[in-house]
């Protein structure tokens, strides 16, 4: 108990909090990431992906609690954190979560296009995901809004990636440019990889 407690009152430990949970975030978007690119394989693909989501409800708020518990203390340790070194962050996590509660919440009133997703199914009875997901895109106060929120997340991934291997005591002066490398590299490909789905849905690729 003494453990947990000095865990989350050192600053050490508020490091290895935000460096953990962090590691977690960043999963979770690359985890996301390859289930939202299933798009580009076909209405039949996605709306497999959202089918097997929806039918394994244990699993799908396991993460979304989980996701929940990981932005909370991701975000508690870097405010405990600036406020101890007295230096603010100014981008975070928080910036991800809008564009997934757009899809979903499914609320009318939020989605700009005045359609009920909820009532969007394919040919098998599953949720149409892919005109969904569709729909959403075509509106380009969504896609600019998703655009910009995904490239503040990746410039922040740019830099917390590298950190997180610093706070893990697993960055030194031999391999840390091949991690800032890396943290680079990877926050532009979940980039491009992220941005590619609206794109294509304004660009006509994808209806």
């Amino acid at each position: 108990m003494n453990i947990v407690a000095n865990l989350f009152k050192s600053s050490l430990g508020k490091k290895y909090i935000m460096a953990i949970s962090g590691g977690a975030l960043f999963l979770f978007v690359v985890g996301h990431l390859l289930g939202n690119l299933q798009i580009f394989l076909g209405p039949k693909a996605i709306n497999r992906y959202g089918h097997f989501l929806q039918t394994n409800k244990e699993i799908l708020w396991a993460v979304r609690f989980g996701l929940l518990g990981m932005v909370a203390l991701h975000l508690w340790s870097a405010v405990k954190l600036s406020a101890e070194n007295k230096a603010a962050r100014p981008i975070g996590y928080a910036d991800y979560p809008v564009p997934v509660l757009h899809y979903t919440v499914q609320v009318r009133s939020l989605n700009f296009t005045g359609q009920d997703f909820t009532a969007l199914h394919d040919a098998e009875g599953q949720h149409d995901v892919f005109r969904m997901m569709v729909a959403g895109f075509s509106q380009p106060l969504v896609s600019g809004f998703y655009i910009l929120a995904t490239g503040l997340l990746c410039l922040h991934l740019s830099h917390g990636v590298s950190a997180t291997f610093q706070s893990l005591g697993l960055k030194n002066e031999g391999c840390g440019p091949l991690i800032d490398r890396f943290a680079r590299a990877a926050a532009w490909l979940i980039f491009l990889g992220y941005i590619s789905i609206p794109i294509a849905v304004m660009l006509g690729y994808l209806k």
